[in-house]
């Protein structure tokens, strides 16, 4: 019912928004110039796969894929939080944060422009963000957006119509896309009174208008005055900075300890040599050992003392399998979703469009420290010891075969 009525509020809040307070845009040829942008056009069409990867994430079927798949995630409520409320906070932070970095390039770019709206879009931006005011009327219908966005995956899909159509490619384009999208972001996660978000609301798609109240009180100062005039210095309580802190691991995380990425490579490296202990030699054991930081070697002396050199209980050895089994399917997805997120905001990746949407919330960048190396170290505890099975199963098999050998050459 708490998401049902969310939904009904936020409908609310945009008829009341269509009819009271909005600031009506300037003629649509004020907006609009068709300006030679010539190289440009390759920046701008290098923004447009990001642009519409971005929104298509946002929609309600992949929104609510999301969201079962984070939930349906054992190892992010075993290491990262149990709160629902502040899971949802850190993923739409980090997609708060994503459109602020476009939307510094848009900015860069709309300098450039002759129309001096575009001109000020930085600042303008800014506003939108801390407080819903659209001076400019910038937030398309969803109707419009999805128009937007089909012309732009036909552009960068056909390199021939986008040499035809290139006085199309104007920075009005992207102004108007990245408005939307952090409309789409603040309605998807009910922030309108609420930040950090605590729900999502199961269902958007009867509404036809994206945008959150421009009157509403909210947590951001309001501002009356005309947007293009504002200096950032008016503004307090920025949305941005806000979501910022949001995004800032705590102490306790593998985020704040630089650890996140090793960790996800030693997790997956255990996850392999767990799979096939008998194809593990000494020299990879070893290798193994030397990317262990001190904190889980000294943990590790600690579980290994009073365990025998001898391993060969096969009841045991079936034990310490399933239970490695478990600890891996809850931790693995973890490391691997924070290769997948690393790897595509890589250098080399960082013009490309992600293929995945894989959000810090889903990877290790927020798991608590100590619980981490806890699972770890358990990790660690049963894989010596199948490991060492394996060996002496293959030793007794070795010498079984010998004694056979030299009983049939006697």
């Amino acid at each position: 019912m708490v998401l049902e009525s969310l939904l009904i509020k936020v409908k609310k809040t945009i008829s009341h928004t269509k009819n009271y307070g909005h600031v009506n845009p300037p003629p649509k040829s004020s907006i609009i110039k068709r300006s030679r942008i010539g190289v440009l056009a390759f920046e701008i069409a290098g923004i447009m796969p990001k642009i519409t990867h971005m929104w298509r994430f946002l929609s309600d079927e992949n929104i609510n894929h999301f969201r079962k798949e984070l939930m349906s995630l054992e190892g992010v409520f075993k290491i990262v939080s149990k709160k629902e409320s502040l899971l949802l906070g850190l993923a739409c932070a980090e997609l708060v944060e994503n459109v602020r970095i476009l939307a510094k390039t848009v900015a860069r770019l709309s300098r450039r422009c002759e129309d001096s709206s575009l001109g000020c879009f930085e600042t303008v931006f800014d506003v939108f963000a801390n407080t819903g005011h659209d001076p400019y009327g910038w937030v398309s219908s969803l109707k419009d957006m999805e128009v937007k966005i089909k012309k732009m995956e036909r552009y960068v899909m056909d390199t021939a119509a986008l040499y035809r159509e290139m006085d199309e490619l104007t920075i009005i384009q992207n102004t108007t896309s990245i408005f939307t999208i952090l409309s789409r972001i603040k309605l998807i996660f009910g922030i309108n009174n609420e930040y950090p978000p605590t729900s999502i609301p199961r269902s958007l798609s009867a509404s036809a208008m994206v945008y959150p109240s421009n009157q509403t009180t909210n947590p951001w100062k309001t501002v009356s005055k005309s947007a293009k005039h504002l200096d950032k210095n008016d503004i307090s309580h920025g949305f941005f900075e806000t979501n910022s802190k949001i995004l800032t691991p705590s102490s306790n995380t593998l985020g704040y300890a630089g650890l996140s990425l090793h960790y996800a490579n030693l997790i997956i490296v255990m996850e392999k040599m767990i799979r096939s202990p008998q194809l593990v030699g000494l020299d990879a054991r070893d290798d193994l050992y030397s990317m262990l930081p001190n904190s889980i070697r000294w943990s590790l002396r600690g579980r290994l003392k009073g365990i025998g050199f001898r391993a060969s209980d096969p009841a045991l050895a079936g034990e310490w399998r399933e239970a490695l089994g478990k600890i891996l399917g809850w931790l693995s997805p973890l490391a691997h979703n924070m290769i997948k997120w690393q790897s595509e905001r890589s250098f080399e990746h960082q013009n490309r469009v992600a293929k995945t949407n894989v959000l810090l919330v889903q990877t290790l960048f927020f798991a608590k420290q100590e619980k981490t190396e806890a699972a770890i170290s358990e990790l660690l505890v049963g894989l010596n010891y199948i490991w060492r099975f394996e060996r002496e199963m293959n030793a007794k098999a070795f010498n079984l075969f010998k004694n056979v050998d030299d009983h049939t050459v006697n």
